[in-house]
This record gives C-alpha cells, structure tokens and sequence, in this order.
C-alpha cells in the first residue's frame, strides 16, 4: 500500500488543478488534482452519469468552546484525546463532514483499462461464458475453466464482448474479476476493459490501497476518497473506451483479488457518498503517508495521508471527521438519480 500509494503521488507532483466540465445533467463536475495529460475531450454517458449531488455544508462536530483542558471524558465519554481532536477541527483544523440523509443507490458502471494484463492475456470464467461482437451476436460459448479462443475473432473484428453466467467471474491472467469484459484490437496487442458496477470497484480499491485489516473508519474514508476519485473520471474519461487504469498511475484496482468482508463493509456504509466542493467532485488524491502529502501536494492543499487515516481512526475519529481534517472546505454529497 505504502508502495502504491508513493508511486501513483509522485506521478501526480507536476500537475495542477484541472476544471472538468462534462454535461451531467444539471449537475457541473469540478475535478480537483490530477492526471489532466490524459484527459481528452471525450463523448460521455449520459446515462451512465445521470446523477445530481446534495450537497450540505461543512460543520465541526464540536464547538471550540466546548472543550476545556485535559477533562477525562466529554457528556458522551469521550476520551480527552478524542475531544482534543474534534476542539482542533472545530477551531481551523478541518470540520467533521455532514453526512448526507440515506437515498436510494445510484446504479453507475465504471469502465477500467485492465493496464497491468500482458499483450495477449489468458482468458477464462469461473462458470459458463459467451463471447459476442458488438451487436451482441454470440460468435463462442464454452464451460467454466476452458479458455477462451478470442485471438482469431480479433484478428477480423475490432473488439468482442466476454460474460458469464450471473454470480460468476471472468478471468484474465489469473486475476478474478466481477462484471463484463470488451476486448479491443490494438496496435500492442489486446486492450481488455473491465466494465463493472461502480461501488464493487471501489470495494477493490480500498482493499488494493489499504491493508483490509485497518480501522473500519480509515477504510470508509478510504472509499469515499476512492468513489470520489472515480467518478471525476467518469465525468472526464482517460480514453475513448475507458474511465481509468488499473495501475498506481490512477488507482490500484486488483479486481476481486483485493475485495474481502471488511471493504465490502466499508464501501456499503458510504455507497453512493462523494466529496464536493461548490456542487462539483472532488478529485481526491491521496498518498501513504504525510511526507508524500507534503511533498507532493502542499501547494495544492487537499491530500489524504492512509496512515493518517488510520492514525486518527485509532483515536476515535469517524470517517467524515477523517475525510474534513483532509479536504478542509469540502463536503459530503449522496450521489442522487433523476434529481432536478
């Protein structure tokens, strides 16, 4: 994690601000930090993006005056460590973050570039799987296990689709997947793109950017940072055929292979919640520790460090307060369908 998180931040050293502003309904999308050499005028999916955020204002979960001292514990037992904390972000050291009132899921597919597969990747499927052209038209079938002869089908057509039954998972290189595959002939060989429901790519991220053994608060946070992250590119897709990578380059995304009960519980208890910053996302960036941030990111202001997170979870804080010591200004928003 520390490793990932080094690289994908110092990639990101000489960029600055980018302002995205794709069409999303009514909604305008303020991507933040990052990764702006990439981003291409693109044709978005308006249906994919159909979502408007609520957005509440930023408030500090204690008043400065509430705190005295080194008192033993507050009205509602608090550690004095614990009220400390909240009396600084109260008095300009970041504000807890409202959470937003509970709203139905937005149903989003993300598109990733499976990057970190070899130019001919092996193909198969935990069970049953189909391989169509775009039309939908079924060219090859087969069992769960047989690999799939897509290379011919490549070589006369322009890109294939590859699924399997529901419940299922699609196998690339031995790595595990959740969702549906579009391999796309290339000048280097295959481009195979994992399109797949947004909240099970943020369960991966969280579990590919911090030890799943952490604090539940640090990886909630982790998913907000993540989803945020995610869905600025979803606004301003790096390619023609996909949002982003699956390297450090973006986000470590591993598939199933970093996906466990604890960031699945993470991703659950924020689905569908962002950072935002005057009605647009925030593009999150995060790094392994605070030197990273500092170093990186301390002209720009707005950084997670996952140590940090973890630390100030340790002490008691929750994942919004975690999220408004970090992106001070900011404010959590629940990603809302057909709203106007």
């Amino acid at each position: 994690m520390a490793g990932a998180g080094r690289r994908r931040l110092i990639r990101a050293l000489r960029l600055h601000p980018v302002l995205v502003t794709a069409p999303l309904a009514a909604l305008a999308v303020g991507a933040g930090f990052g990764a702006q050499a990439l981003l291409r005028p693109e044709t978005h999916d308006r249906d994919l993006l159909e979502a408007l955020i609520a957005r509440p204002e930023v408030v500090a979960t204690t008043a400065p005056g509430q705190v005295r001292g080194a008192a033993p514990a507050d009205a509602n037992g608090l550690p004095a460590s614990l009220q400390a904390q909240r009396a600084a972000a109260a008095s300009g050291g970041g504000g807890a973050l409202a959470e937003p009132q509970a709203g139905p899921e937005v149903p989003l597919e993300i598109r990733v570039a499976l990057l970190k597969l070899s130019g001919q990747p092996s193909l198969s499927a935990s069970g049953p799987w189909r391989l169509s052209d775009r039309t939908g038209r079924l060219l090859r079938s087969g069992a769960g296990g047989e690999a799939v002869p897509y290379q011919a089908l490549l070589g006369e057509l322009s890109e294939l689709w590859l699924e399997t039954s529901a419940g299922g998972r699609l196998k690339a290189d031995g790595r595990s997947y959740e969702g549906r595959m579009r391999l796309l002939r290339g000048d280097g060989g295959v481009r195979v793109v994992n399109h797949l429901p947004l909240e099970t790519y943020v369960s991966s991220v969280v579990g590919g950017e911090m030890p799943s053994s952490w604090n539940p608060e640090a990886l909630r946070a982790q998913a907000v940072a993540a989803r945020s992250y995610a869905m600025a590119h979803m606004a301003r897709p790096a390619g023609e055929h996909w949002h982003l990578g699956d390297t450090t380059r973006w986000q470590n995304y591993e598939g199933l292979g970093s996906v466990s009960a604890a960031t699945r519980s993470a991703t659950a208890s924020t689905a569908g919640i962002i950072l935002s910053y005057q009605g647009g996302i925030v593009e999150s960036l995060y790094a392994a520790t605070q030197q990273i941030v500092d170093e990186a990111h301390a002209h720009l202001g707005a950084s997670m460090s996952q140590t940090g997170a973890q630390q100030l979870a340790a002490q008691g804080l929750r994942y919004n307060e975690i999220l408004g010591r970090y992106y001070r200004g900011a404010s959590l928003a629940r990603l809302q369908a057909g709203a106007r």
